[in-house]
């Protein structure tokens, strides 16, 4: 969906707002005539003053007295008790709609392609999936509610007004289209500044994202002053951007409170001088109404206008919210065959593939890796190792080629079911801020504590967890701070195991550790790696020697294949030289 740039309401963005009300219509519609009734309750208390004074206090009724206080006071009361159901239901309402957005929206992420995280901030996604959407509660709980019930107040004022003296309404009236205008023009102005409001949150939301997670790198760099020089122009944009909305609202809410104080001043002028000079002291309590209901109209309209912005600020973020609802960038998951187990057959077919439309990644990449073996990929950086994988799991789509799993194109295969096949340990292990349990099971309730530790014990990694605090129920931090790089890739490796994989996938596992952790990660590898079909990415040649076959890549084409023995014997053969470079001239 477009961003909406008309300064016009967007009633279309409005309606397929409301539809999410469609769930909660009880609720819906008490809000509604909870509005009605304060319209009427508010409207009453004035008019019941104007008959105490005009007729009780004037006549000396003091039983009419009596009866029209306690009228009033039960007014007051049911006005009250009103006022605290409209308040409440109002929010709640907005915070179970803005619920099952959120859940709609996170569940609609989760299946995006990569290619979106690569060009999305995480910052702006943040945005959207927070403080937009807590944008969107207040169009319920402080803008179309309370409109609502602004409009019908106001509609009723005006008809008690007429009813009462045309005269003094036409005095109040005469105000009026000066007010509108104003309101009209504050709205438009508001509605600009809202946008730009929105723009200047997401940029300081991104990077304070951004920063505070590569705060090692801004620190390694010493780039502290320069990032702090940034990050005080965004701060400086983002409150020039909220100082434009307080100009307005300094503009805006004076004038009507002038206006309010001039029509007030016109009917006690107009009135109360022919009171006075007639001695007509029944006319008090006409104008003693019509002063109140000159505020109940003229605030209605100053905080329609500031209603009206919430409104208008929530739908902006409701704009923001649905364009991410309405970004089609998931795998498209039309296969409809489901297995329970497979041979583990990989195979490319002359693949070509590219994440910008014009450079080519891989150029006709062909292989086939049969069950049970162990495959290894190298290659400099950028030769496309690691987009194989990305392809196999089909985080993004071919541009031409087949991928076979056990002779059937993976397009065939229900989504799910193909990533169940598949265990990946990636270079930059990911950890959840929890414990190693919840890690390694990712919360799968069939995968039980016992069998992680039996598992923990298979491959090696038992010891260094009985060590920490809590044992599995350790809590590792955000990303896993609490842990050294090689525990953390020996917990990835745990993760992939419990999961019972048919392939494995190891993408440079072993490039960033220490020695002694390299060895048990190549223990573990053995044993994980034993009887299933592996594909092995490495930078370290010596953990790849026994690979039933490698394969060597430069600039997204395959230029070597063989075991460790046949690249060798391959004179000026790229294997070879990148052998001598890491093994020999050492």
């Amino acid at each position: 969906m477009a961003a909406n740039t008309s300064n016009k309401f967007n009633f279309k963005l409005f309606k397929r707002l409301m539809q999410y009300t469609k769930k909660y219509p009880i609720t819906f519609y008490s809000v509604l005539i909870a509005a009605l009734f304060l319209s009427f309750f508010a409207t009453a208390r004035p008019y019941l003053l104007n008959e105490i004074i005009t007729h009780e206090l004037y006549n000396n009724d003091k039983q009419g007295l009596l009866l029209l206080i306690a009228i009033l006071t039960s007014v007051l009361v049911l006005e009250v008790v009103t006022q605290f159901l409209f308040i409440f239901y109002a929010n709640w309402l907005g915070q179970s709609i803005i619920k099952d957005i959120r859940v709609k929206l996170f569940k609609h992420m989760l299946h995006f392609k990569m290619k979106y995280f690569d060009t999305n901030a995480v910052g702006k996604l943040v945005t959207n999936a927070v403080n937009d959407i807590e944008k969107i509660a207040e169009v319920f709980s402080q803008g179309f509610f309370v409109i609502i019930g602004d409009l019908l107040k106001m509609l009723v004022v005006i008809i008690v007004m007429l009813v009462t003296s045309v005269k003094l309404s036409l005095f109040v009236f005469a105000i009026l289209p000066f007010i509108f205008i104003a309101t009209r023009m504050f709205q438009k102005a508001m509605k600009a500044a809202f946008k730009d409001v929105r723009m200047q949150v997401s940029s300081l939301n991104t990077f304070v994202q951004e920063h505070v997670t590569g705060m090692k790198i801004v620190q390694l760099f010493a780039r502290e002053k320069e990032e702090y020089e940034k990050f005080k122009g965004i701060n400086e944009k983002h409150k020039k951007a909220w100082i434009k909305t307080v100009w307005y609202n300094s503009i805006f809410f004076p004038i009507i409170e002038l206006a309010s104080s001039i029509t007030i001043a016109i009917i006690l002028w107009n009135s109360g001088v022919d009171a006075v000079m007639n001695y007509d002291i029944s006319q008090i309590g006409v104008i003693a109404m019509f002063v109140q209901m000159t505020q109940m109209l003229f605030r209605p309209l100053r905080q329609l206008a500031d209603k009206f912005n919430t409104l208008q600020m929530g739908m902006v973020a409701a704009n923001r919210v649905f364009e991410v609802l309405d970004t089609n960038t998931s795998i498209e998951d039309n296969g409809t065959l489901e297995v329970n187990t497979i041979n583990g057959v990989v195979e490319f077919k002359d693949v070509h593939f590219s994440y910008k439309e014009g450079e080519e990644v891989l150029k006709g990449i062909s292989f086939k890796v049969n069950p049970g073996e162990t495959v290894a990929i190298v290659g400099a950086t950028g030769a496309g190792k690691s987009t194989i994988i990305n392809l196999l799991s089909r985080f993004y789509e071919i541009n031409s080629g087949q991928i076979l799993l056990d002779g059937v194109p993976i397009t065939q295969y229900k989504l799910e079911n193909l990533r169940e096949k598949i265990a990946v340990v990636l270079q930059d292990v990911f950890l959840f801020s929890d414990s190693i349990l919840n890690n390694i099971t990712l919360n799968n309730s069939l995968i039980t504590q016992a069998e992680v530790e039996q598992a923990a014990k298979i491959i090696g990694v038992a010891e260094f967890i009985d060590k920490l605090p809590n044992t599995y129920a350790y809590n590792v931090k955000e990303r896993g701070v609490m842990l050294s790089t090689g525990q953390r890739q020996l917990l990835a490796f745990l993760r992939a195991y419990v999961s019972n994989p048919e392939i494995l996938i190891l993408d440079e596992a072993t490039s960033s550790i220490d020695s002694y952790s390299e060895q048990l990660i190549q223990d573990a590898t053995e044993k994980i790696t034993k009887n299933r079909t592996s594909i092995v990415i490495a930078h370290r040649l010596a953990t790849i020697k026994s690979a039933d076959m490698i394969i060597v890549m430069d600039q997204g084409k395959i230029v070597e294949k063989g075991t460790h023995n046949d690249l060798l014997q391959i004179e000026n053969g790229y294997y070879k030289n990148l052998y001598e470079v890491q093994f020999v001239e050492v």
